[in-house]
């Protein structure tokens, strides 16, 4: 005995319609484009957000530090304006004045007979240490107290 239609069923069921017990397979690959969608977005999300990041690690920017807080505080206060600002400072190059410092007192620590880096060190700590007054230097010479310089901080690197 064959089970009848109902007279209002249509006679030709598509095929996404299963029948009682057996596997949906349209809401298995439906549920597997979803993952895979949600996954594929929320890469996309990130690789957009650590744009400025990458951006300032690949040309050795000085400020790469700034703007990987500033992506870090876009991506957990949701507030786009530090996402920009860290792409600006990604953007612009900041010269660099401490280079052309560190030039200039290598030369003056040239004329000066001293070996380079030595400069900073071979000072006194205080000024007119163990230094005669100008009047028991000599006739008509004046010696020039030593001035202190600041001591030099090595710049640190914090990647290669």
């Amino acid at each position: 005995m064959s089970p009848s239609l109902h007279s209002a069923a249509p006679h030709h069921l598509p095929s996404f319609v299963t029948a009682p017990g057996e596997t949906d397979v349209l809401m298995v690959v439906m549920a597997v484009v979803l993952v895979i969608a949600v996954l594929a977005v929320g890469l996309l999300f990130l690789r957009l957000h650590t744009l400025p990041e990458r951006m300032a690690h690949k040309s050795h920017k000085l400020q790469f530090e700034i703007v990987a807080v500033l992506g870090l505080l876009a991506l957990f206060t949701h507030m786009h304006i530090f996402w920009v600002a860290g792409l600006l400072l990604a953007l612009i190059d900041i010269p660099d004045f401490g280079n052309p410092l560190r030039r200039i007192a290598g030369s003056l620590e040239k004329i000066a007979g001293l070996k380079p880096g030595e400069g900073a060190y071979g000072a006194p700590d205080e000024v007119g240490v163990d230094t005669e007054p100008a009047e028991a230097a000599g006739e008509g010479e004046v010696e020039v107290p030593k001035t202190i310089p600041l001591p030099r901080m090595p710049k640190e690197r914090t990647h290669a």
